[in-house]
């Protein structure tokens, strides 16, 4: 598995635009298939993705692989992650 983050400098462009720009983070498998997902809003909530929650009223889990030469991240460990994952 990798983990990243990566920094989304727009909003949403939705009804909660007013949540502002937010930082991504991914559990990516061996082809780049999103595994989790968490979002964290700059004014809003923290939606989180999994295979037990793919989506909901504000989103949901990427269904693509993540193109990675196409993006700017940092890699972060898992245990990173996890300390996310687990707020």
């Amino acid at each position: 598995m990798k983990y990243i983050k990566s920094h989304w400098d727009e909003s949403r462009g939705d009804k909660f635009n007013y949540w502002g720009t937010s930082e991504w983070y991914f559990e990516l498998d061996e082809d780049n298939y999103v595994t989790r997902q968490i979002e964290i809003y700059e004014n809003g909530p923290t939606l989180k993705y999994d295979e037990d929650n793919i989506e909901d009223e504000y989103g949901g889990l990427a269904e693509k692989t993540l193109d990675l030469d196409e993006m700017e991240y940092t890699v972060m460990s898992n245990a990173d992650f996890e300390e996310i994952w687990k707020k």
